[in-house]
């Protein structure tokens, strides 16, 4: 979280990336009598499998190593089999790399945006880089099981964020019937936010508030996921439409750095298509 240096965070995320990498997924066959007390990786399994030196290794993980050069870092990455995400957070850890920029508004919604947004058939939430809910058009706050307070409160200082809706609000587990998956999306994205502006202290102060109120967050920031939020398929137990099974596209605004569209629709002619089309138009009745 805020005031850590990024070569501790650099040792905290190889410790758990190697915790999470288990010996059976690389190949490596336990000795005869040998009692695992972890299930990942030790450290000299994963020195070894990226041609280091286990004392080399462990500074690394210990935050002691500076400097680190391309081809241990390739090393490392191969080794720990990490996704493109995770293996741009290992350079920018170990790089200590300035941070994405910014707009300087980075809240403002721009009025073309909020025109395309209006227009749109699906439902339609934009948020921030934080998950703040800036804009959306009535479907996407009745997806959501937006309050009328809370979408009063859009476009204030006290407009609702996403990621607090999920963990510290209890309806979110009922709303989201993949509500683990959903959980694990916004921590591995939080997390990724956070190192891209290592300044960021509303982000921060955030990150920290999850920890301080909720187990669930407390324990998905210690697994040190880092994951960019993409396309999927997300399930929905609506209050008032039931069941819903719909399609979410995610388009990131290139002049706006960190605000995200989040569109969700359903497959022509599927149930979760005439449930969806019901909600719609109970939101203009």
């Amino acid at each position: 979280m805020a005031g850590r240096s990024s070569s501790q965070e650099l040792g905290e995320f190889l410790r758990a990336r190697r915790a999470a990498v288990t010996p059976q997924e690389l190949g490596i066959r336990p000795s005869y009598g040998d009692r695992r007390r972890v299930p990942g990786l030790r450290r000299e399994e994963l020195a070894a499998l990226a041609g280091l030196s286990t004392t080399y290794y462990t500074r690394l993980e210990q935050g002691e190593s500076h400097q680190v050069s391309d081809s241990v870092l390739d090393a490392l990455a191969r080794a720990l089999k990490l996704s493109p995400d995770e293996r741009a957070h290992l350079y920018r850890l170990a790089r200590a790399l300035p941070p994405v920029r910014g707009t300087g508004q980075e809240d403002h919604v721009r009025a073309p945006v909020r025109d395309l947004i209006a227009g749109s058939l699906s439902a339609v939430v934009l948020v921030g880089r934080r998950t703040d809910i800036l804009a959306g058009n009535p479907l996407g706050y009745a997806l959501w099981s937006l309050t009328g307070d809370e979408i009063a409160a859009i476009g204030t200082p006290g407009a609702p964020n996403q990621a607090r809706r999920v963990f510290l609000d209890p309806r979110s587990r009922e709303l989201f019937a993949d509500w683990e998956r959903q959980a694990g999306d916004l921590a591995s994205y939080l997390r990724l936010a956070s190192a891209e502006r290592p300044g960021g202290l509303a982000l921060h102060q955030l990150v920290s508030e999850l920890a301080t109120g909720s187990d669930d967050f407390a324990r998905l920031w210690r697994e040190h996921a880092v994951r960019d939020c993409l396309h999927t398929v997300r399930r929905y137990r609506h209050p008032v439409v039931g069941e819903l099974e719909l399609n979410e596209e995610i388009l990131r605004l290139p002049d706006d750095p960190g605000q995200r569209l989040i569109i969700s629709a359903a497959g022509p002619g599927t149930q979760s298509a005439d449930r969806l089309a019901l909600l719609a138009a109970l939101t203009t009745a």
